[in-house]
């Protein structure tokens, strides 16, 4: 494995660790405030956030650019670069509101295990939607899959396997956790990852803004209650996680990248069971261990034709 796809990889681990103790922050904050308050709130803090970076990386990138003119990405910028930069950026941030909607409008009417079980799934919808658009899987990465799936039905799962209405929006939600890791593969080689996250919380900030002021009635004062908890799934699950995502599938496999970001569901279990002092019995930990399992085999080198 070459150095790029190793510090993408660890990126992308880190990325599943900050999702997973967001789920405890996410759980803390929904005390004060509702899921669409809580979601605008927290996206438009990342936005922000981003902002007050972007200036930095851009001197830093015209440092570098002094002595290697073409390490400076923003040096022949064109408009249909910038183009496909908002357009990007807009498709991501439609994804990302649909797919935490969703999930949070399934909660109500399923189990929190079978909604982190089913949104899950976009492990096993990536790797198919990836077949549809003339991409290889190997075998390897079948498998860790298979585990992945097998590791996670033992630490979500605890009643009924039968689908209702709550499943089936759970179940939309992975659709659009698909799409949107799949627009990131196609387009985070071509534009500036930071700018397209960026405008994706503004977009995502805005359309569950909109249902917020509709059916919540969000005040300052409940956001300032809560504001740890929203601070941190802004400022880190927002701006550092899914920026970290966007930066780090210019050199990683969807399938991989879906596999390795799938890691939040035991992180966050392990995260309850250290911060929230929740129980973790063997079948969690079963499944964890499962599922780290598979994220090892994953990273296991596909053997070139011709090699000894």
């Amino acid at each position: 494995m070459n150095s790029k796809k190793l510090h993408s990889n660890l990126m992308l681990l880190l990325t599943a660790f900050i999702w997973g103790v967001s789920f405890v922050a996410q759980s803390v904050g929904m005390e004060y405030v509702g899921p669409f308050t809580f979601n605008s709130v927290r996206n438009f803090i990342g936005a922000f956030v981003l902002l007050l970076f972007i200036p930095l990386i851009d001197k830093t990138n015209r440092t570098s650019a002094s002595t290697d003119p073409a390490s400076d990405p923003a040096a022949n910028v064109s408009s249909s670069d910038r183009r496909t930069l908002i357009i990007g950026g807009i498709l991501c941030g439609i994804c990302l509101a649909v797919a935490s909607s969703f999930q949070q409008i399934g909660i109500a009417y399923t189990s929190v295990g079978k909604a982190g079980f089913i949104t899950a799934m976009y492990i096993v919808i990536v790797p198919i939607l990836g077949l549809f658009l003339g991409k290889k899987v190997r075998a390897l990465a079948w498998i860790s899959v298979g585990l992945s799936v097998v590791g996670l039905y033992l630490l979500c799962m605890t009643g009924s396997i039968a689908l209702n209405k709550g499943d089936l929006l759970e179940l939309i939600c992975a659709f659009c956790f698909s799409f949107h890791i799949m627009i990131v593969d196609y387009l985070s080689p071509k534009v500036d990852g930071v700018r397209m996250s960026c405008i994706q919380f503004f977009i995502c900030g805005i359309i569950c803004g909109i249902p917020a002021l509709l059916t919540e009635s969000p005040n300052l004062h409940s956001i300032l209650t809560a504001w740890q908890p929203i601070l941190y799934a802004g400022g880190l699950s927002c701006a550092i996680g899914y920026t970290l995502q966007i930066v780090a599938q210019k050199n990683t496999d969807p399938v991989i990248a879906s596999l390795l970001m799938s890691l939040e569901s035991a992180f966050s279990l392990l995260a309850g069971w250290i911060i929230l002092h929740q129980y973790l019995s063997p079948k969690e930990l079963c499944g964890c261990l499962l599922m780290f399992a598979a994220i090892m085999l994953s990273q296991i080198p596909e053997k070139k034709p011709g090699a000894a």
